[in-house]
């Protein structure tokens, strides 16, 4: 038997690292020659545009409430303006000297928000703290008991209306537009019939047009002496509008969901609603999260449009600010990015907790 050489395996190159910041470059940025020209022309557009746009906003800014400094040649953004009218664009016309008011309110409905979106508040007695909430909201921001003067509605403005619009709205048209989207699948033809026409009643006109029905056209159908107050109104109106058309994002959920799983519970002895509950509606709901809460910022961004109807929310707030004074008029654009600012904050504190939903919810998918 002829004797074996060892004969060694020569080595393999080591694997390619795929993870961390310069595989990611490499792959998105420089994969091939037309991403690597486009990676190229856009860093130098950057590397022109963002040094002049630091020096303009920070380096060159001029932070003091002086319209007189503003002015002078050479100074870039006028933060002055924030400075000095900061108040006015936060709480819109309500009375200066009463303004710690709806400072608590607020902090109090954010406070209810961010605990309603913890897993650890997910109770029974979640309802009751949003009916507690909202009475000390309402109470101390309208006043009339325990010795705080009465400011009507209609004072009512700045970022503390802007976030009572958003998650009023938002709170009722959910169960609303569950209710439209299942009554749009009904089988019986008059439930499926109001919703249809319901939705698109409101889906074909703008939300300007709903609220100035609900503000100037319904008071004209009330009988005489009778007044629903002008808050309540655009309440319901945008209430309305952004549940018909989260009804369509639920009802394409619905559709989604195989009429097999439904004809199993039905077979299985489960009534119509315990189908629903416990089968259709949570895969339907966990499909379209990222629908859901799209519908959410819209509608936390069409509360801007009650300026319309006399209701100062924040970006209202800010024109009044501005456009009542000629000193500080001129400086515009930073008063529009201050509260850009702050409508981004809010939007993307949404949609970062929008992705969180939507990983809980397909755990039972990840490999």
């Amino acid at each position: 038997m002829a004797a074996q050489t060892f004969q060694p395996i020569a080595s393999r190159p080591a694997p390619v690292k795929t993870e961390g910041l310069v595989p990611w470059i490499r792959a998105n940025l420089f994969g091939n020659w037309q991403t690597s020209a486009g990676t190229i022309i856009l860093g130098g557009l950057l590397l022109w545009i963002v040094p002049n746009l630091l020096g303009w906003a920070l380096f060159r800014a001029a932070w003091a409430p002086d319209a007189e400094a503003c002015r002078l040649d050479g100074v870039g953004a006028c933060w002055g303006v924030v400075a000095e009218k900061y108040r006015l664009i936060i709480f819109g016309r309500y009375p200066f000297e009463e303004q710690w008011r709806p400072l608590v309110a607020t902090v109090l409905m954010v406070g209810l928000l961010v605990a309603s979106c913890a897993r650890a508040f997910w109770k029974p007695w979640l309802a009751l703290l949003w009916l507690a909430v909202l009475g000390a909201y309402f109470t101390i921001m309208f006043g009339g008991v325990l010795g705080l003067t009465q400011v009507e509605t209609d004072r009512w403005g700045g970022l503390p209306l802007t976030i009572l619009l958003a998650s009023l709205s938002i709170a009722m048209a959910f169960p609303i537009a569950l209710l439209v989207a299942l009554g749009r699948r009904s089988n019986m033809p008059a439930i499926r019939s109001a919703c249809t026409v319901y939705v698109e009643l409101i889906r074909g006109v703008p939300l300007i047009s709903v609220l100035f029905m609900a503000s100037f056209m319904f008071p004209l159908f009330m009988p005489q002496g009778f007044t629903i107050d002008v808050l309540i109104r655009v309440l319901v109106g945008i209430t309305l509008f952004a549940a018909a058309y989260m009804a369509e994002v639920i009802r394409g959920g619905l559709q989604a969901i195989p009429k097999g799983q439904v004809e199993a519970a039905a077979t299985l002895g489960l009534s119509y609603w315990q189908t629903q509950r416990k089968i259709v509606l949570p895969q339907a709901l966990a499909m379209v999260v990222p629908g859901i809460m799209n519908g959410f910022i819209s509608t936390f961004k069409d509360t801007s449009l009650v300026t319309i109807v006399s209701l100062y929310e924040l970006t209202g707030a800010m024109g009044l600010a501005l456009n009542s004074d000629a000193d500080w008029r001129p400086f515009k654009i930073e008063g529009y990015l201050f509260i850009a600012s702050i409508y981004f904050i809010f939007c993307f504190s949404m949609s970062r907790y929008s992705h969180w939903v939507e990983k809980q919810v397909n755990k039972s998918k990840q490999r």
